[in-house]
Order: C-alpha cells, then sequence, then structure tokens
C-alpha cells in the first residue's frame, strides 16, 4: 500500500496552505499529525512519509529551527532515494532545502556538494537546457557570490541565464531574474558599466510583463539608483529612488519596512546633493516606521 489515504490528503492539503500563508506554529501542529497518519496507513518508507516529512522540515526550517529540520530533510531525501532512485528529479528538490539549510547556518563545505548533486541530478533527469538545471546553477552560483568568490558565481549565473533565455524566451520574468542576480554580481565589484545594461534589461522585462508599479521592479530600481549614486551621478538617481518609494507606499501601504528603507535610501542622497532639511524630514518619517515595528 503507497496511498496514505484521505484523511492524509486532507491534512497535507491544509499544512500546505498553513505554508503558503505562514502560518508555521498551526502548521507545526498539523504537519505532525498527517506524518503520523501517513506512517500509520503506509509505513515508513512511502513517498506520502516523504512529502510530510518534507513539509514538516519546511515548518521548522521557516522557524530557523534548523536541528529539527535537517533529519526530517534527511530522511524525506532517503526515502524518495530508495523508492525512485538517486537520480530522479524529485530528489534535487530535498537536496536544494537541505543545502539551502546549512547556507543559512553558514556550513558552506556541507551545502556546496548537495547544490552540485542537485545539478547534476536535474542535468541527467532533465537534460542540461531545462530551466530547473539552469534554477539550480543560480543556487551554487549564489552560494560562490556569498563567499566572494566572484568568477566561479560569474561562469555560473551567466550559464544559467543562457539555458533560460533559451527555453523561456528572452522577455520571461525568470530571466529577468536571472539577469538580476549577474548584474548584483558585478555591482558589488564595482563594475558598474557590465551591471548596468543588465539591470535596464530586467527592469525593461519586469515592466512588460508585470506592470509599472509591482514590487518586483523595486529590486532593479534600486540597485539601478545605488549604482549612478555610486557614481555621483544625483539627476539619474533620485527619479528612481522616489519611484521605488511610490511603488513601495502603493504595493504596501506608508508604513511597511520597505517604505523606511526607500525613505532612508532617498535621505541619503539628499545629504550628498546638500539639501540637509529635505533629508532630515524624510528621516523622521522613516524613524517613525522603523518605531512601530519594534
Amino acid at each position: 500500500m503507497d496511498d496514505a489515504g484521505i484523511e492524509w490528503r486532507t491534512l497535507n492539503e491544509e499544512v500546505i496552505e498553513l505554508i503558503r500563508t505562514g502560518q508555521y506554529d498551526r502548521g507545526v501542529v498539523v504537519a505532525r499529525e498527517a506524518l503520523a497518519v501517513a506512517e500509520q496507513n503506509v509505513g515508513d518508507d512511502q513517498l506520502d512519509v516523504a512529502k510530510s516529512l518534507g513539509n514538516l522540515a519546511i515548518l521548522y526550517y521557516h522557524q530557523a529551527d534548523f536541528a529539527k529540520a535537517e533529519p526530517l530533510y534527511k530522511r524525506a531525501l532517503a526515502i524518495r532515494e530508495k523508492v525512485l532512485g538517486p537520480d530522479h528529479p524529485d530528489g534535487a528538490r530535498i537536496l536544494t532545502a537541505l543545502a539551502r539549510l546549512y547556507f543559512e547556518q553558514s556550513e558552506y563545505a556541507k551545502a556546496e556538494p548537495l547544490y552540485k548533486q542537485a545539478i547534476a541530478v536535474r542535468e541527467k533527469a532533465l537534460g542540461p537546457d531545462h530551466p530547473d538545471a539552469a534554477t539550480s546553477l543560480n543556487n551554487l552560483a549564489a552560494l560562490y557570490h556569498h563567499q566572494g568568490q566572484y568568477a566561479k558565481a560569474e561562469t555560473l549565473f551567466t550559464r544559467a541565464l543562457a539555458v533560460k533565455e533559451k527555453t523561456l524566451g528572452a522577455d520571461h520574468p525568470d530571466v529577468a531574474l536571472s539577469l538580476n542576480f549577474l548584474a548584483r554580481l558585478f555591482f558589488e565589484q564595482s563594475e558598474y558599466a557590465k551591471a548596468e545594461p543588465l539591470f535596464k534589461r530586467a527592469l525593461a522585462i519586469g515592466e512588460k510583463s508585470l506592470g509599472a508599479d509591482h514590487p518586483y521592479l523595486a529590486v532593479s530600481l534600486t540597485y539601478l539608483a545605488l549604482l549612478y549614486a555610486n557614481q555621483a551621478q544625483y539627476a539619474k538617481s533620485e527619479p528612481l529612488y522616489k519611484r521605488v518609494l511610490a511603488i513601495h507606499e502603493k504595493a504596501f501601504g506608508p508604513h511597511h519596512p520597505d517604505v523606511a528603507k526607500s525613505l532612508e535610501n532617498l535621505a541619503d542622497l539628499y545629504r550628498k546633493t546638500d539639501r540637509q532639511s529635505q533629508a532630515v524630514e524624510i528621516e523622521e518619517r522613516a524613524a517613525a516606521i522603523r518605531a512601530k515595528q519594534r
């Protein structure tokens, strides 16, 4: 028997919804119940048990309870590899989740081989030009980026971008995501001439696919504004900061932390351009927002 039954499916659907809505405490309770039902109905080594283990691990991960999440991910991976084989792409999701858990704890030596294994599994099962393989490339690239291994990161980010452009088309939102990854890598190395066109292209894709006021665009806009500010091109930077502020206020309301950050960026620009009274005014507004978050 490999189906954990109607009760398990109902509980599992509730767990997924609780994860989606960020109700992690309640999610843990329901996920434990779902796991117990699955184990009772099908034993310890079936896929439905692995799904429940994975969901419970996700919940603990979101609660930053990594010590509880790790053995659950490992057990879920062992079941999937036993039932589906070590080269099944479903296993790559667990490998990636476990690697991310180590990444969050700065255990990079443990994360790296798991990210590499996920790439190998997806490229073998799905082909090297599959978008999921590109996502795995981006994950490993992000690890190298975080460690300051910029040459390795650039190679992988570039490969991932090429795969996504080939498989999804040049104007797909996932391509914009890859463009931002690569642009931020150049930005952090002060290679602004390389970063600027990538941020601009990511922004254009986002505007076309999501609309001019979507909060996703704030990432590209903010980095572009910083890029210009870092080169003392304040006339180019200011309208971008103001646009980010307007996007955040429209999307999240006037008292959101992202609004405070946008105000702080704009205040910094005002100070650099000798507009002290304007800077003080919006710094006070940002501070009031921060105070409400405490």
